[in-house]
């Protein structure tokens, strides 16, 4: 029997004609059409070059998590401006704040099964549609349905883009780049939250929110142009179009058959029982990876970055500094840049020690914040040691920012899509994307109580979950470094 009549044999029962790419990946690209792919991308030896053409499918869907960044962003430069238009009171724009959260708790529920039935490409066409019509509502609110409408359809598509660029590009790329190119997603994200920053110091909320729909209106067209995922192909039994995905992404003359015959193989020991069932996670082949996943993208959360990111305008306030917007945009850019370097990092020094240096980083920063911020209740506003503290606070930020982007950013999500095996990745990835954007609610939520409460108390308790996140990366997350897929979902049985 072979691969693709065994895949369709299974699929027979569970609807597996549902189970097609909803954008079919294309003829242009196939391994006979060198001619026809130097007219759609200039050159057929741009395609030849698998880093260049793997790259190109990156810097596509790497719209994606930008339009991720611009929406966490929003809420900083905008406080003020749509708080005075619409007169809300705090509470109701901190829960316009903290509603993308709960629409991407909706999204991330969906977007492993979306991802599944539809691919991957699908999947983000999906995640993009909801995104530009909430960025619409939001521009033309003139009252609370429409701006909470806008904020709820926007964290939908967020939380399906979250789970799935990660996952596809996990799934295209060589296991020598997987690493660098992984950390796009979270640089993308740093981008977007930096260009927010930037473009609400010179245009107003409501036109804000209409740039908020470009990163989309992009990515729609870009869809078309780039492969789908050839393990997912593979899984679904399009041999055919696994392979021919698998050599325009590896390059024309590459040999690609040892990459197929892992492939095939990891697929054949899943496929023959597709459905998963929850007395199959007591195996350790499936809880590990899973607790692993799941503990990285909480913890992440937990850290309280989130809630750095979206108030930091009124912690620079509280901490004396006048020009807070032009203060957090600074903090945008420091942030990009240093994700960058983990970004160049990764697949050098390895994912644990980034993950612990990170950490460890990040335990310290904000521990020098919450000193900073105990001490100044105890000094006199006038003095100038009150000002020392409140630059020392801002110093602390900073550094936590760093720290953060140098491992505790991009890597989760980088572990999350290359250690969950293939025959739970659907359902794990959506429970531990919903476990993410639950906690990342709560911290939006609680972050503007908590600093109305105890600034210092707040940071010291953000300090204690980054100190545990050291001790949890030291025992239990494996190093995936240098690794294929396959060798690390077997490395767990």
């Amino acid at each position: 029997m072979s691969f693709r009549e065994e895949n369709n044999e299974d699929g027979r029962g569970g609807g597996g004609d549902l189970r097609k790419p909803f954008l079919h990946t294309g003829s242009w690209y196939r391994m006979g059409s060198a001619q026809t792919s130097s007219m759609m991308m200039g050159s057929s030896q741009v395609i030849r070059d698998s880093s260049i053409s793997v790259l190109a499918c990156v810097m596509i869907v790497a719209l994606g998590p930008l339009q991720f960044g611009f929406t966490s962003g929003y809420s900083s430069p905008t406080q003020t401006a749509i708080t005075k238009d619409l007169k809300l009171t705090v509470s109701e724009f901190s829960l316009f704040g903290s509603l993308s959260n709960v629409g991407a708790m909706v999204g991330a529920i969906s977007s492993g099964q979306i991802a599944e039935y539809i691919g991957r490409k699908g999947s983000l066409m999906i995640a993009a549609i909801p995104n530009i019509i909430g960025w619409l509502s939001i521009s033309f609110a003139n009252d609370l349905s429409f701006l909470y409408m806008g904020r709820l359809l926007e964290g939908f598509g967020v939380g399906i883009i979250s789970y799935t660029v990660p996952v596809y590009i996990a799934e295209i790329a060589p296991q020598n780049l997987r690493g660098a190119l992984g950390s796009v997603n979270q640089l993308s994200v740093t981008v977007g939250i930096m260009l927010s920053y930037l473009l609400g110091l010179f245009v107003n909320w409501r036109l804000l929110a209409v740039l908020g729909t470009l990163p989309c209106l992009a990515l729609i067209p870009g869809l078309f142009f780039i492969p789908e995922s050839p393990r997912w192909l593979a899984k679904m039994g399009l041999t055919e179009d696994f392979e021919t995905s698998l050599q325009v992404l590896r390059g024309f003359d590459a040999d690609i058959s040892i990459e197929v015959n892992e492939i095939k193989r990891s697929v054949a020991s899943t496929s023959r029982k597709s459905a998963i069932r929850f007395a199959d996670l007591k195996q350790r082949r499936y809880w590990l990876p899973l607790m692993i996943g799941i503990g990285l993208l909480v913890l992440q959360q937990l850290g309280g970055t989130n809630g750095v990111i979206f108030y930091s305008s009124n912690i620079f306030l509280s901490a004396g500094i006048s020009s807070s917007n032009v203060a957090t945009f600074g903090v945008g850019a420091i942030q990009v840049v240093a994700t960058a370097v983990a970004t160049w990092l990764v697949d050098k020094t390895g994912r644990r020690i980034l993950l612990i240096i990170s950490s460890a980083g990040m335990a310290v920063s904000l521990l020098i914040v919450a000193v900073a911020f105990f001490l100044k209740g105890f000094v006199d506003k006038d003095s100038t040691l009150y000002d020392m503290l409140g630059i020392l606070s801002v110093v602390g930020v900073v550094l936590m920012i760093i720290a953060f982007s140098l491992g505790m950013g991009p890597i989760p999500w980088l572990i999350m899509s290359e250690i969950l095996p293939v025959k739970i990745k659907g359902l794990a990835g959506s429970v531990a994307t919903l476990a993410n954007w639950f906690c990342s609610w709560v911290i939006t939520a609680t972050a503007p109580l908590l600093l109305a409460w105890s600034s210092g108390g707040t940071f010291t308790l953000y300090s204690l979950v980054c100190a545990f996140t050291v001790v949890f990366v030291t025992i239990w997350v494996p190093e995936t470094k240098g690794k294929t897929l396959e060798e690390i979902q077997f490395s767990f049985r």
